[in-house]
């Protein structure tokens, strides 16, 4: 383990690995700071790019945009009231109303900083976990693995928001479209409408691009171009005093702890973890602390809810590194970049995937510090990206999608197939079912094909295997649990349980 410690932090250092790093930290800072653009889609536009770069190199650059996003999503939230990503939404509760009062640069100070902090909270997390984790990773075969791919469907399906019969519909529909193309055991084509296309399956990279990017692109052109509330420029300091930074740091590591506890739950992400710390730190605060109270510009109010998101990033790839289970939309996408270049999501991440995986970790730390010094340089210059009218960004991202999917093999099919999972994803988002469990089970699914096909070969058909392996069975187990929870009946019997307690 120590040997793939070291491996990975020598990767990091490499310059290729480096520029990729910087670059794509201030990608992000752009994408986040651009209203309604998300990191997943911000992801899925750059993974095609990465084809052409080595796995490290590639994964670097990715993990990097994932972070700067996160910080970058607070200047749209802090400089015209609206959340660059949806993970800046309690930010905006304190950050517009103190750069209104002309301290957009304290603002964004305290946003960084606090970024800078849950970022290093969750990568220290992250290379302590992880590893640990895959030490157990050489213990699943066929079976262990059939257990992983159902109970991370059945999490996810449990903790979709809205209607759980939704996440799991959703789910289901990704597992069918895993299953377009040859049989990977015994080679038998299956929903390929005898077209030749198909044969290989559905590319991954293509489907994501379409799922997440187009119906963001109808989003932008049906929302009206209305005079936001702006803030022309940033005229104080960005850089914070270091007497306050001593002050915001409990909140910040508290904050950070938070985010990483709620990003390692498969489903959820920083939308929630922003809301949850807010709340903490409205808890936690003490009258006096600060010269303006919540919702008045409270620093604490934007300290916590951005420490908590940039520490998401971490939390929610130890479940993606150490079972192959995407804590959240980004960390699919983030699989896809893998899997494109023949690096298959699982526990075997740890084991066969050594050099890429702990150059992933590293990459996390790392762009910490990039986003602080990126963040302090550059921050002033993102005002412009706020401008950027929605037609013109809806054109560009459009045509970016286009060159993306055609990039991938060449194939003016693929350009069709992502316009196709594109108007599949604007109806899914209109009819409010969830996107994500639906990239995991296009994930999860082809595992499942396999390890079930090859666990009823070792078994010679008998379904019992899966209860008479302990790990299975525990994993099983688990899995029935969180259906059990995302049942109505569940929910009804909880919800009076509370109201009598109440009483």
């Amino acid at each position: 383990m120590f040997d793939n410690i070291l491996l990975g932090l020598t990767n990091i250092f490499q310059l290729p690995n480096i520029a990729a790093m910087f670059g794509g930290t201030a990608l992000g800072l752009f994408v986040g700071a651009m209203p309604g653009l998300s990191a997943t889609m911000a992801i899925a536009l750059l993974v095609p790019v990465t084809f052409a770069l080595t796995p490290e190199t590639g994964i670097t650059m990715l993990a990097s945009l994932y972070m700067g996003s996160m910080y970058g999503g607070s200047i749209a939230a802090i400089l015209i009231r609206t959340p660059g990503t949806p993970a800046a939404a309690a930010t905006v509760m304190d950050g517009y109303p103190m750069a209104a009062r002309g301290e957009a640069g304290h603002a964004l100070g305290v946003s960084l900083f606090a970024s800078f902090v849950g970022g290093v909270i969750s990568s220290a997390v992250l290379l302590s976990v992880a590893p640990l984790l895959g030490k157990i990773a050489v213990m699943f075969g066929p079976v262990e693995l059939t257990a992983v791919a159902v109970l991370g469907m059945t999490i996810l399906a449990s903790l979709s928001q809205g209607s759980p019969i939704k996440g799991l519909l959703a789910g289901c529909i990704g597992l069918l479209i895993s299953t377009v193309g040859m049989d990977p055991i015994t080679g038998t084509a299956r929903f390929t409408l005898d077209n030749i296309n198909l044969f290989s399956g559905i590319p991954f990279t293509v489907a994501l691009i379409g799922l997440f990017s187009i119906p963001q692109v109808f989003r932008l052109i049906e929302k009206d171009e209305e005079d936001a509330e702006r803030i022309a420029a940033i005229s104080d300091s960005v850089t914070l005093p270091w007497f306050e930074m001593k002050k915001l740091l409990p909140t910040a590591v508290r904050s950070g702890f938070l985010g990483v506890f709620t990003g390692i739950i498969p489903g959820t992400g920083g939308d929630t973890a922003c809301w949850f710390a807010y709340n903490e730190a409205k808890r936690f605060y003490k009258p006096g602390d600060s010269k303006h109270e919540f919702g008045d510009g409270n620093e604490f109010g934007i300290a916590a809810p951005e420490s908590a998101n940039n520490a998401v990033v971490g939390g929610a790839l130890v479940p993606t590194i150490t079972l192959g289970i995407p804590g959240s939309s980004s960390t699919a996408v983030l699989l896809g970049g893998l899997m494109i270049h023949g690096i298959m999501p699982g526990p075997q991440l740890m084991t066969e995937y050594a050099g890429v995986t702990y150059t992933l970790l590293w990459a996390v730390l790392f762009s910490c510090f990039a986003m602080y010094v990126e963040g302090l340089f550059f921050t002033r210059l993102c005002i412009q990206v706020t401008k950027i009218h929605n037609r013109v960004l809806a054109v560009a991202i459009t045509i970016l999608c286009v060159v993306g999917a055609f990039a991938i093999n060449n194939n003016f099919f693929d350009v069709g197939l992502m316009f196709c999972f594109g108007i599949l994803g604007y109806f899914m988002d209109k009819l409010k079912i969830p996107v994500a469990p639906l990239v995991v089970g296009m994930i999860l699914g082809h595992m499942l094909d396999v390890s079930l096909h090859q666990s009823l070969l070792i078994s010679g058909g008998s379904w019992s295997i899966f209860f008479t392996n302990p790990i299975s069975a525990v994993l099983l187990a688990l899995a029935a649990l969180s259906l059990i929870q995302a049942t109505p009946w569940y929910t009804n019997w909880k919800k009076a349980r509370q109201a009598k307690k109440s009483a």
